[in-house]
């Protein structure tokens, strides 16, 4: 049996106070059968009652039935002026979906002749031109009158996709999907964000992410539906830059939702009913010995304010026909790798980015844009925009290097990578990704070594009380190979892994002990593998059945892999005694200790030019040890290393080209970037879409893991 609470909203005064303590006295009385359901639907607050009530509104009703609304019907102004509650998380929405089947099937029958959506959008867009106005007069009411337009119209668009409509969005007239398009966008760029107009602003950017969530469903080129040939060519494409910046701005802004939620604010602007309802609830689950709805309500609220949901837009907007041709650009892609850098007063920490090449269509100040990416990268929506950003933005990135607190960056980057057994996969690859574009920098390389860190409480294989931050790289990365390895098996992973190594290990200077430790270590784990696979391969029969076949031709892919990573390794090893021997003694002492696992791989063909070198430095040491090698404490072999590294001459090492990789960006991007860009506005926007469907992330749901 549901139990549904549906109690009529009245103004608080002292009055009514005692009618709220009554109404909640009442509800203590019910038995126990229904205790959690009434806990349950308290804590739903005023929504639970609000979608009760929908199919009963008259209004709504009227809307939804077989009867055309003219533009000026009174019936807009009844409709903008009833109390709907906001649909904010996913919750809300399912809460709707479960209360308003009827009305919903009545609109997707009754629309395709009436077409009342149209005429709600067209309404909707004649108030959204006097919005400036309102704004500059707190006209309160308008402007929430105006956002309650809004949210119906997203309402009605919900009831559309759930109700698995077929057709176009909006009953195939593309020009009311350009007018909707349009007057959101204008929304977003032209009005200011303030307690008054945070939902409104809010709401417009949930519709444009509603609109462009067909591709969820359709797997055809964005290119080709309404929403994104209306947005991308249509005249919103005109402030395809303003409302990239405006979308940066929230996001950088990082403005919190108004609190309390729809209350009035300290300027006597927001819904007045909406507020007098919060009250009336808080009360009443305060007289029965709840917590404040607003608590639970905000929570969630918090997680899909406006600037995630402005990061989010953006992402669907960069990330999407981005190959339109060769006369044809993605404008919102353009106007972000070119965002020019509007400095302002000169950051102490950071050198002046240089000029962009290209003309930036917009500016803003790189280091807020910086320092906010910095407390938000653990998060896989910032991590795609940072990636943008280092790979297509030369600006930006070139400011990146010059900060001279780059570790603030990094840091968050590591834990994610350190933390692959928990971390998504994906997030993983963005975060090293984004890795081996910055060691593609010699200056980045070599100030990495500079920087000193102490107490890595989250690194716990070993107490890392001072360390700097390259050998921090160099051991999360080493972490990450050895993980991938034996668990994930992705060979594209520890090619990056070791590229990124690469690149940084003519920097590698002043290694911390345990840094050679665990990079000899990993030559080792790579070596013992090797080895006992081909073991392993030389005891399997010649032939035999498929089965067994099948799984000697795997051990042979994982042999060549292996003696891939191990060559990379040598190398590494090799450009680092090559470039930085000097600067190495804890280096040349470990590989004094591990000299024995070099032992198998002096006569292979693919290693042995790599080992030649290595034995060079290694009997070079040894003979400054002498016979007494044996007899001699730690302290003593590190000062015959050191006397041993003045003497030393690096013309007698062979010569290799430098080790130097590029990341380069697959042929087809979008195969990669827009599944993954969808899968987290489905997961973590707040917004519902029925699963039913759901085309986009293939039929192992790569994506959603």
């Amino acid at each position: 049996m549901a139990f549904y609470c549906n109690c009529k909203i009245r103004l608080i005064d002292d009055s009514n106070l005692a009618t709220s303590r009554e109404i909640g006295l009442t509800l203590l009385h019910f038995t126990r059968d229904y205790e959690y359901r009434v806990s349950s639907c308290l804590a739903m607050g005023l929504n639970c009652s609000t979608f009760k009530q929908v199919e009963s509104n008259e209004y709504l009703q009227r809307f939804c039935g077989p009867e055309s609304v003219s533009h000026n019907d009174p019936l807009w102004n009844n409709l903008f002026s009833h109390s709907l509650s906001p649909l904010f998380t996913k919750d809300d929405y399912m809460l709707l979906d479960g209360h308003s089947e009827n009305l919903r099937n009545q609109f997707i029958i009754n629309n395709l002749s009436t077409r009342n959506l149209s005429a709600l959008i067209q309404v909707f867009a004649s108030r959204a031109k006097e919005l400036s106005l309102s704004v500059q007069t707190v006209d309160s009411i308008f402007i929430w009158q105006t956002c309650n337009a809004l949210s119906l119209i997203k309402v009605f668009l919900f009831f559309k996709e759930n109700g698995n409509a077929e057709g176009p969005i909006i009953d195939g007239d593309i020009d009311i999907l350009e007018v909707l398009a349009e007057q959101s966008v204008k929304i977003i760029t032209e009005i200011p964000v303030k307690s008054l107009t945070y939902v409104l602003h809010l709401e417009a950017v949930n519709l444009l992410i509603i609109l462009t969530s067909g591709q969820m469903y359709w797997p055809v080129p964005a290119a080709k539906l309404s929403a994104f040939r209306v947005i991308m060519l249509g005249s919103p494409s005109n402030s395809a830059a303003l409302i990239t910046k405006a979308l940066l701005l929230n996001y950088m802004d990082q403005v919190a939702p108004p609190n309390p939620l729809f209350q009035r604010g300290d300027d006597d602007s927001g819904s007045i009913v909406i507020g007098m309802a919060s009250g009336f609830w808080n009360i009443l689950r305060s007289s029965v010995g709840l917590g404040n709805a607003d608590d639970g309500v905000m929570s969630e609220y918090k997680k899909h304010n406006l600037a995630s949901q402005s990061l989010n837009l953006l992402l669907i907007l960069t990330n999407h026909c981005t190959c339109l041709g060769e006369d044809s650009l993605n404008i919102y892609q353009h106007s972000l790798i070119t965002l020019g850098n509007d400095a302002g007063v000169q950051n102490e920490d950071a050198l002046a980015a240089p000029a962009v090449e290209e003309l930036s269509l917009f500016k803003l100040n790189y280091s807020k844009l910086y320092e906010v990416i910095c407390t938000k990268i653990d998060q896989d929506e910032t991590t795609l925009l940072l990636y943008t950003l280092v790979h297509r933005n030369s600006g930006f990135k070139s400011y990146i290097m010059a900060r001279s607190d780059i570790e603030q960056l990094v840091l968050p980057m590591l834990k994610t990578l350190y933390n692959a057994p928990t971390s998504a996969s994906h997030h993983i690859y963005m975060s090293l990704i984004i890795m081996l574009i910055l060691s593609e920098d010699a200056l980045f390389n070599q100030q990495v070594h500079d920087i000193l860190l102490k107490n890595i409480t989250w690194y716990t294989e070993r107490n890392l009380t001072e360390i700097s931050l390259g050998g921090l790289i160099i051991l999360v990365i080493i972490r990450t190979i050895q993980y991938n390895i034996l668990k994930m098996r992705d060979k594209y992973l520890h090619t990056n892994c070791l590229a990124a190594l690469a690149n940084m290990s003519s920097k590698f200077r002043s290694l911390h002990p345990y840094v050679t430790q665990r990079l000899i270590s990993l030559f080792e784990t790579l070596a013992k593998r090797h080895a006992k696979l081909l073991k392993k391969l030389d005891e399997s029969p010649g032939e035999g059945s498929r089965t067994e076949e099948e799984q000697a031709s795997e051990m042979v892919q994982d042999i060549n892999v292996l003696e891939e990573v191990i060559r990379m390794v040598l190398e590494i090893l090799n450009s680092t005694l090559s470039n930085q021997l000097a600067h190495n003694n804890h280096l040349i002492y470990t590989l004094l200790y591990k000299k024995h696992v070099f032992d198998a791989y002096r006569h292979y063909d693919t290693s042995q030019d790599l080992v030649y070198n290595l034995d060079l430095v290694i009997n070079y040491f040894t003979k400054r040890l002498g016979d007494e090698a044996k007899d001699l404490s730690v302290n003593e072999v590190m000062d015959r290393i050191q006397d041993g590294v003045l003497h030393w001459s690096p013309e007698i090492l062979r010569k290799f080209g430098d080790l130097k990789f590029r990341y380069v960006e697959e042929d087809q991007p979008e195969n990669f970037f827009i599944p993954y860009v969808w899968s987290l506005v489905y997961k973590r926007s707040g917004l519902y879409w029925s699963p039913i469907n759901l085309s986009i992330f293939g039929s192992e749901n790569e994506y959603m893991v």
